[in-house]
């Protein structure tokens, strides 16, 4: 649970003035300046830099003006949410990128908010701050198909997992979906081996990959390394950053991820590391030949 004090600092982060009624209509306002303010980001793994994902360490990070992925900001959020009165459940999940098979694997965690309606009876909602580009809002825990411009997400029963949940992201999006196990986990340490596979190992795809994505009221913004990309209503672009200062701009400024921990030197090491990654996937863009 968050201090007086930390609740107050956690909602100034989000643009949030005062606290208000653990209800649906808070919820809602909450998860939306999550999602805005907050981005789901790689550069700390991508610098070398990982944060532990207890809630103390997560929590720590929001209120810096840092940011991280999943594990920090579901389980940074489960503790506000606590501390405000609502009740929630932490989940075993799994996220798949496009054509792979759905799966619960734990490299994700799920939350689930336990609201009582008018009528006094339970509602369960799905509540997502850690994925980046979706849901924007909340998602009832009933199947069914809820547009979110210019996203339009699906909810249905996982096919992996028994009594489960799959929330399937838009067609467009850059992964597929995820699947949630509807049995609550006690405690965010039971992630750290997967957490510690992401931030550290060699083979996770996060350790070479700077990543931060984040949503707004009508779209979506996401920089890959040095590729820029917004995504609304009226279709999607991309551009290169070829200069360092605006690549960094968009990180502080449009993201809202504050870089103060960094050196000068580190600062200039991460952006080099990014244009390296950048030139070679542009290489490996490039069409091969063969000489006639």
């Amino acid at each position: 649970m968050l201090t007086r004090e930390q609740t107050r600092g956690y909602l100034q982060r989000l643009g949030i003035a005062e606290i208000q009624y653990p209800d649906k209509h808070f919820l809602f306002e909450l998860h939306k300046a999550h999602i805005e303010k907050i981005p789901w980001s790689t550069v700390d793994i991508f610098a070398g830099k990982p944060h532990p994902i207890d809630y103390k360490s997560s929590i720590q990070l929001i209120l810096n003006h840092k940011s991280g992925y999943c594990f920090h900001l579901n389980g940074a959020f489960s503790q506000l949410l606590r501390s405000l009165g609502y009740q929630v459940t932490l989940h075993r999940a799994g996220v798949q990128s496009n054509g792979a098979d759905p799966r619960v694997d734990s490299f994700h965690l799920g939350l689930i908010v336990h609201l009582p309606n008018e009528e006094s009876q339970i509602e369960r909602w799905i509540v997502d701050v850690g994925l980046g580009d979706m849901p924007y809002e909340p998602l009832p825990l009933k199947s069914g198909v809820y547009p979110q411009e210019p996203f339009t997400y699906k909810v249905t029963y996982s096919e992996v997992v028994m009594d489960g949940w799959r929330l399937v992201h838009d067609p467009l999006a850059a992964f597929a979906g995820v699947d949630y196990d509807p049995n609550p986990v006690s405690d965010i340490a039971i992630f750290e081996s997967k957490h510690h596979h992401l931030s550290r190992s060699p083979e996770s795809t996060w350790i070479n990959l700077l990543l931060l994505r984040n949503r707004h009221s009508s779209g979506s913004y996401e920089l890959r390394g040095c590729i820029f990309t917004q995504r609304d209503k009226t279709g999607i672009q991309k551009r290169e950053i070829t200069h360092q200062s605006e690549w960094l701009e968009i990180i502080e400024d449009l993201f809202g991820v504050r870089l103060s921990n960094y050196t000068a030197l580190e600062r200039d090491q991460l952006w080099e590391k990014a244009m390296r990654a950048h030139e070679a996937w542009k290489m490996n863009q490039k069409p091969s030949t063969t000489e006639a």
